[in-house]
């Protein structure tokens, strides 16, 4: 194992990170930060999620914890994981393991003390890295190396790490997306293709959530198309992917520095076909606003919105479809827009999109009976024909103008 020079991020000495690994290193006990954390802070990026790693087995674990005062939830005790809760930070620790069987999506696991033991069961090579407290690093499978050449390689051999669990085919190709360079590992394409079927007994949400992070990447687009080639997306997604308007719209966000939109993405790679959307949507298990989402943009494609629309044009789709709604719509059509100079366009309606206060509407249905209508259906239908003659108008506050159109109305429909 290569000694490496030791990582110091703020992180790492955090008071919180301190309580919870000073609790497990007590008493000639060992812990060591895992994976992600360590990943990016050798890469010097940012660190969300904090894992680590001990042989002590988790009744020990709840033991050292509970002496310590730090409260603690039983994620997944059966394969060794417990969340400690520090002030509201979660720190995910999990006892060293081996897996004794597997069956494509979860393993039974048996504890182990082996660090090395621990790291050959992992994905990937720059997965497998491990620090302690003070920064040493420790890398069992040169993914040190792996990491700093962008080389996405398995631990062991591809297809049997694939064979354990079928997520690791979509893992492979989001992780190349967010760390990768230069073309995949092609021991760990072949089997990621070879094995493509397994992706059938995957859930939903198991899918989607790894999709969307890598639809999230700076660029997604070359790893969908090696995916495609190797007929691997088309076992999760239906249809004739818009991989080039995908790739337009990446650009644009890239070029104006807008924040990646998984699920805009999604939408912009998917056919204008609601049932294919919602297909995808049922097939992913989506949340009911994000399928809502998808549908309704998949559904829109015949809408009138360009890019030399007018301001007035502009806020009377705002009002008919809300901020959201309209800037999502403006975005695609963004990306199937050809003509490098409309971008101009495209950016001003997106910031009417982000400057929108919607109008209140001043007439309610009591107007409309103190006009002399009675109650009932009509004073709906009539308020109805008022507010659009009020969108037409640009949303005019003028109260005469208004009283004359409603007056117009009661005569035109009430008598």
């Amino acid at each position: 194992m290569t000694r490496l020079e030791p990582i110091q991020q703020s992180w790492m000495n955090a008071a919180d990170t301190r309580s919870v690994m000073d609790a497990l290193a007590r008493e000639g006990g060992e812990a060591r930060f895992v994976g992600g954390a360590v990943r990016n802070a050798l890469l010097g990026l940012p660190v969300a999620d904090v894992d680590i790693a001990t042989p002590l087995v988790p009744d020990e674990v709840m033991t050292r914890l509970t002496a310590a005062k730090i409260p603690f939830v039983p994620t997944g005790l059966e394969h060794g994981t417990l969340t400690a809760l520090v002030n509201g930070k979660p720190f995910e620790i999990t006892t060293l393991r081996r897996d004794v069987s597997t069956d494509g999506r979860r393993a039974v696991v048996a504890f182990t003390k082996d660090w090395k033991e621990d790291a050959s069961r992992r994905d990937f090579t720059l997965n497998a890295l491990y620090a302690s407290a003070d920064g040493e690093v420790f890398d069992y499978f040169n993914g040190v190396a792996d990491l700093k050449a962008g080389h996405i390689r398995f631990v062991g051999d591809p297809a049997q790490r694939i064979r354990e669990d079928y997520l690791r085919i979509l893992r492979l190709f989001r992780f190349h997306a967010w760390y990768g360079k230069g073309d995949l590992d092609s021991d760990a394409l072949h089997a990621a293709a070879a094995e493509k079927a397994g992706l059938a007994q995957l859930s939903g949400e198991r899918i989607s959530k790894e999709m969307l992070r890598l639809l999230a990447a700076e660029n997604p687009v070359p790893v969908l198309r090696r995916m495609g080639a190797a007929q691997i997306l088309v076992e999760i997604l239906p249809g004739a992917l818009q991989l080039q308007r995908l790739e337009r719209l990446v650009a644009i966000d890239n070029a104006n520095f807008f924040a990646a939109d998984p699920l805009l993405r999604l939408a912009a790679l998917l056919p204008n076909d609601v049932a294919a959307a919602g297909a995808v949507a049922d097939r992913w298990k989506l949340s009911n606003a994000d399928r809502d989402r998808l549908v309704d943009l998949a559904g829109s494609a015949g809408e009138k919105i360009v890019s030399w629309l007018s301001i007035r044009e502009v806020r009377k789709l705002l009002y008919r479809l809300g901020a959201q709604r309209l800037r999502d719509r403006v975005m695609l059509r963004w990306a199937d827009d050809q003509k490098e100079t409309n971008s101009v366009q495209w950016r001003a309606m997106l910031a009417l999109c982000d400057a929108w206060v919607r109008p209140a509407f001043p007439l309610s249905g009591r107007d409309v009976m103190n006009a002399g209508v009675p109650e009932g259906p009509l004073v709906g239908r009539i308020l109805g024909e008022v507010e659009e003659w009020w969108i037409d108008s640009d949303f005019t506050g003028d109260e005469f103008s208004l009283a004359e159109r409603l007056k117009a109305v009661v005569q035109a429909m009430a008598y």
